[in-house]
C-alpha cells in the first residue's frame, strides 16, 4: 500500500503565492483530520543556530500556524536543547537565539516552548520495544501535546546523509539524555586544559560520577549513566560527548526515537518537508554553505517515512549545482547525499523506520 505524498513546487504568481500553496498543501494532506478544536498542537521546527541562515523562514511557519488556528487548534512552536555545548544547550539561550533568528510571536503568531524544559531534561520514557532500544526518552511537551505537526528543512547531514522528518522527530524531539543515548555509549570526556576545577559539574551530577582531582574534574565511566547534565552545567565547555557510535547505528536508534515521538498520536500528526536551500550540513552549525541543488518545493504527508523517501528522490533527480560541496552525482539521478558524504549509507534510516512500523517507503507523489 503506497502512502500519499503531496508536493508543491516553488512556482507562484498573482493568482496564488507560495503562502497560499502551503495552506492548500496542508489542507490536501489532511490537516483537518489531525487537528480538532481546542487541541494543543506542537509544531516541531528547528530554530536554527546563530549565524546559520538555511533554517525554514519564520514567515512560512506563520502560514502553518494560521492554518492550525483556522481549525481552532492552539499551536505552539517547539524545539529541543542541543547535546553539545553551544548557543542552544538550554532553554533561555535557545529561545533567545530563536527570537534573533526571527521566530518572535509577532512574526509566527504563536508562542515558543522548549519541548524538553529548562535544561533539556523534562522528558518521559516511552516504551518502543525496538530492535535496539526498549525505551526512549522524549520531551514531555511533545508527549503532552494533543497533536504534532513536524515542519522540517530537508538538507544533507554529515552523520545521517540527509536530515528530514525522521531526524526532526527522532533527534529533535528527544531529551538531552535521549540524544546522548543515540550518539554515544560511553561517558562524556573532560578536556583538562579548559577545566578550572569549579566543581559546578560535580554538583549537577545525581550519580556521584564526578570528582575533582588535583583541580580538574574526572568522570567515572562505571558510575556515569549518560544523562549529560554535566555538559549543560559546564560554563567552560570543558565537558563534551564522545561521538563513538557508527552512523548506521545512530540512524537506527534515531528511527526508534521517531517512533517514540509519535507515541499516542495516531491520526493526530502531519509532516512537512521544505526542500529549499539544500545545504551540505545540518542547521546546527553557525554557518551554512551553498545549496547543492536549486530549491525544489515543499512536500507534506501523514507518513514520515514516505515523505523523507520522496524528498530524497526529488533531490537525487535534480541537477546538482557546480562549485558547491557536491563532489559527485551532479547528473539527474545521481546520489547527491553520497556526493557530499560518500561514507554515509543514508538509506539505513528509511529501511529501519519502515521495518519497525513508522511508515512505508512506497509512495505516490501527488502534485498540487
Amino acid at each position: 500500500m503506497k502512502s500519499k505524498v503531496f508536493f508543491a513546487d516553488m512556482r507562484a504568481g498573482a493568482k496564488e503565492n507560495l503562502f497560499g500553496k502551503i495552506g492548500r498543501l496542508m489542507q490536501q494532506a489532511g490537516l483537518a483530520q489531525s487537528v480538532a478544536p481546542g487541541d494543543l498542537v506542537a509544531v516541531k521546527v528547528h530554530f536554527g543556530e546563530r549565524g546559520n541562515h538555511t533554517f525554514i523562514r519564520p514567515i512560512f511557519l506563520r502560514r502553518v500556524v494560521d492554518e492550525i488556528k483556522a481549525l481552532e487548534g492552539k499551536p505552539f512552536l517547539t524545539d529541543s536543547s542541543t547535546l553539545y555545548p553551544g548557543e542552544r544547550k538550554e532553554a533561555v539561550s535557545a529561545l533567545a537565539c530563536a527570537v534573533e533568528n526571527g521566530f518572535a510571536y509577532a512574526v509566527v503568531n504563536a508562542p515558543l516552548i522548549m519541548c524538553d524544559g529548562l535544561k533539556g531534561h523534562n522528558a518521559k520514557d516511552v516504551q518502543v520495544d525496538g530492535e535496539i532500544l526498549k525505551t526512549v526518552n522524549i520531551g514531555a511537551e511533545i508527549l503532552e501535546a494533543d497533536a504534532l505537526i513536524a515542519v522540517s528543512h530537508f538538507k544533507c547531514h554529515e552523520l545521517t546523509g540527509f536530515g528530514g522528518t525522521l531526524k526532526n522527530l527522532g533527534m529533535g524531539c528527544s531529551s538531552r539524555t535521549g540524544k546522548m543515548q543515540q550518539h554515544s555509549t560511553v561517558a562524556p570526556k573532560v578536556a583538562e586544559r579548559f577545566c578550572n576545577g569549579c566543581a559546578v559539574c560535580l554538583k549537577s551530577c545525581a550519580h556521584a560520577a564526578i570528582t575533582i582531582i588535583e583541580g580538574k574534574a574526572h568522570i567515572d565511566p562505571a558510575a556515569c549513566v549518560g544523562c549529560s547534565r554535566c555538559i549543560t552545567a559546564c560554563q567552560k565547555k570543558a565537558i563534551n560527548i564522545q561521538w563513538n557510535e557508527s552512523a548506521s547505528l545512530v540512524m537506527r536508534k534515531m528511527a526508534e526515537y521517531a517512533k517514540g515521538a509519535l507515541h499516542g498520536k495516531e491520526g493526530k500528526t502531519l509532516f512537512l518537508n521544505f526542500i529549499t536551500q539544500v545545504s551540505p550540513a545540518c542547521d546546527c552549525y553557525g554557518h551554512a554553505d551553498a545549496p547543492i541543488v536549486n530549491d525544489i518545493g515543499i512536500c507534506a504527508s501523514a507518513d514520515p517515512v514516505a515523505l523523507d523517501q520522496a524528498c530524497a528522490d526529488l533531490v537525487n533527480n535534480a541537477r546538482g549545482n557546480q562549485e558547491t560541496a557536491l563532489a559527485s552525482g551532479h547528473e539527474p539521478g545521481g546520489d547527491k547525499f553520497r556526493g557530499v558524504h560518500p561514507e554515509i549509507d543514508w538509506e539505513v534510516q528509511l529501511e529501519h523506520a519502515e521495518n519497525i512500523g513508522v511508515g512505508t517507503r512506497a509512495y505516490e507523489l501527488v502534485r498540487i
